[in-house]
């Protein structure tokens, strides 16, 4: 035996919305190749999922996230817009609290970071003592879908504005080797396309009862829209706004401060508000850690 003290691995978990369930099934998948991560860093869902696994929860945010339904998320909606966005924070933090997550990150099994945007200076702000609850709930603050968050004096936003895929929060966290996980991965290159857009998820929403919930100036717009051609819809538009923004962010970031191996996810099907898509998701996560087997091997063969 050489006596080398093993290296600690940390995982990267990207935002993305309900994109970021993947990361439930890329941690499953990677601890039952032998890879345990020793710490992580997480933005938005990655947040979500990344608190879970410290506090030992997965298996309850899993189950979560595979019984949530269409018409169970639609519930959370608030239309009225006066809160900052369209789906009440609360129910999420009521979430996460049945779920049986502690309110401290001081009462983790393992070492985490959440991380969001300070939205009044645009700064990163790195979260790993404190209201563990208030931490996720201020990285998931997506604009426009999640109202921001007060933290201790700050209004948060979603981490993946500033930091979208969080290598430099693990190597905080003391990570001599990351894997970062990116659930908003194109393979051809393209932010967004209609073949490749969550396919009939206007009609679905409206037949879920959503858009009878408009007010009457919007509802009356949508249902007397043209059948041919149609513009994106609103969830579509601010999807792809989001991902542009965020694959600048990720290159540039990864550009100055890489990570050792970096899994891509091609979810454009999903669009970041379908949270009821879980078990997509998941098995995509799963099945990215798979087709990357051996170099993942490998590089737990070098730790």
């Amino acid at each position: 035996m050489s006596g080398r003290q093993k290296r600690k691995l940390g995982l990267a978990l990207g935002s993305g919305g309900a994109r970021g369930w993947a990361h439930i099934g890329a941690i499953r998948a990677l601890e039952e190749i032998g890879v345990e991560p020793d710490v992580i860093a997480g933005c938005s869902m990655g947040a979500v999922v990344g608190a879970a696994w410290a506090a030992g929860k997965l298996d309850a945010l899993e189950e979560f996230a595979r019984n949530m339904t269409r018409a169970a998320f639609l519930a959370h909606f608030d239309l009225r817009l006066t809160g900052g966005g369209l789906v009440r924070g609360r129910a999420i933090m009521e979430a996460l609290e049945e779920m049986g997550l502690p309110d401290r990150f001081e009462k983790l099994d393992r070492p985490f970071i959440a991380v969001a945007t300070d939205m009044s200076t645009g700064h990163e702000v790195w979260m790993q003592d404190g209201s563990l609850l208030d931490a996720v709930r201020g990285s998931i603050a997506i604009p426009g879908f999640f109202a921001p968050h007060h933290v201790e004096g700050r209004w948060l936003l979603d981490g993946g504005v500033i930091n979208p895929v969080p290598s430099s929060a693990c190597r905080a966290l003391g990570a001599d080797i990351t894997i970062a996980i990116n659930p908003n991965g194109r393979d051809d290159g393209r932010i967004w396309a209609p073949d490749a857009a969550s396919e009939g998820f206007f009609d679905r929403l409206g037949e879920a009862g959503l858009i009878a919930q408009l007010p009457p100036a919007l509802r009356e717009f949508w249902t007397t829209r043209e059948p041919r051609p149609e513009p994106p819809n609103y969830f579509e538009v601010v999807s792809a706004a989001i991902d542009i923004l965020t694959e600048y962010l990720r290159k540039t970031r990864a550009a100055s401060d890489p990570p050792h191996f970096a899994l891509e996810l091609d979810l454009r099907h999903i669009t970041f508000i379908e949270m009821f898509r879980a078990a997509e998701a998941i098995e995509a996560g799963r099945d990215v850690v798979m087709e990357h087997r051996e170099p993942l091997e490998q590089l737990l063969a070098d730790l």
